[in-house]
């Protein structure tokens, strides 16, 4: 995948791990050169020129938790939590979708990160052993339990999901969900659960979502995806039975596609259209990077 830029991926900004934990070295990077994103919610303020607004630690509600997200160009970034945000699990709204596609990438990288952290604190406000409040701790990238008797340690989730094409005689297996728009056709994809390898889960899920069983799983890219926080591991097998049972909980179609008809549907969509045979993935979802490497194998 050398040369692709996966959407909210390759972020230059230093996450300063050292800095995270001693209190003196934070406190005195929150100076008047430090940077506050402005966020409206979760939503990312969007300036005239396209990209991300940026304030000062000033503008910050007195009530908000600030979050330290990392060092860029010598100064402190940080983000603020809101009393009045709520967390969210929602996908993207077409909104948000349209204003993120006009980012920079590294805007598009930080935003992401800061959605995801967010989000997370807005949603692990008590402790999930005593139910106590709790507080914010290592720049952020912690909560703690107000309760001494507990001390319950939390630490901002990553969701691992496998996303994975399937290939059969030249042809690729792909699948609309219900929420898709018509005529969208994406790879399968589903949450890796306790106990499984990433090998085993695309196996599974396959298996659970089509009927088909697969074989020589292998790893091709991923995507950190802050809607609200995954870690989506794009990967590629092969069937030699490509007979299906759907399950249209699941799904509401799948289909076997010939690399002709992934290449128009691409191309076409690069071009703003919509594919003949099925609408590819938008370039900010990993699956259309996965279809895009396939084609160029």
């Amino acid at each position: 995948m050398s040369g692709s830029t996966i959407a909210f991926a390759g972020a230059r900004i230093d996450r300063a791990d050292a800095v995270r934990s001693d209190p003196a070295a934070l406190e005195a990077l929150m100076d008047w050169r430090a940077r506050l994103l402005k966020l409206d919610g979760l939503d990312p303020e969007i300036g005239p020129d396209g990209g991300l607004v940026w304030g000062t630690l000033a503008d910050a509600d007195p009530a908000s938790e600030i979050v330290f997200l990392g060092l860029l160009d010598g100064r402190g970034h940080f983000a603020e939590v809101q009393p009045k945000v709520g967390g969210s699990v929602a996908p993207a709204n077409p909104r948000l979708w349209q204003a993120m596609a006009a980012m920079e990438s590294e805007d598009l990288a930080i935003y992401g990160a800061a959605r995801s952290l967010i989000d997370w604190h807005a949603r692990h406000r008590f402790c999930a052993k005593s139910g106590h409040p709790t507080k914010l701790t290592k720049g952020g990238w912690q909560r703690s339990c107000s309760d001494a008797g507990c001390g319950a340690e939390h630490f901002p989730r990553v969701d691992p999901v496998t996303i994975m094409l399937v290939e059969h005689g030249g042809q690729l297996l792909l699948g609309r969900q219900p929420r898709f728009p018509a005529r969208r056709f994406s790879a399968l994809a589903g949450f890796i659960e306790p106990g499984e390898s990433v090998e085993e889960a695309v196996a599974r899920e396959i298996f659970e979502e089509a009927g088909v069983r697969v074989r020589d799983v292998s790893y091709v890219a991923s995507q950190p995806w802050p809607f609200p926080s995954s870690l989506m591991i794009g990967c590629h097998s092969h069937t030699d039975d490509p007979a299906l049972t759907i399950d249209t909980n699941e799904l509401d179609e799948a289909r076997w596609f010939t690399r002709a008809e992934v290449a128009e549907a691409m191309a076409t969509g690069a071009a703003g259209g919509e594919g003949a045979a099925f609408i590819a993935p938008p370039r900010h979802a990993v699956a259309h990077h996965l279809l895009k490497w396939w084609l160029e194998q």
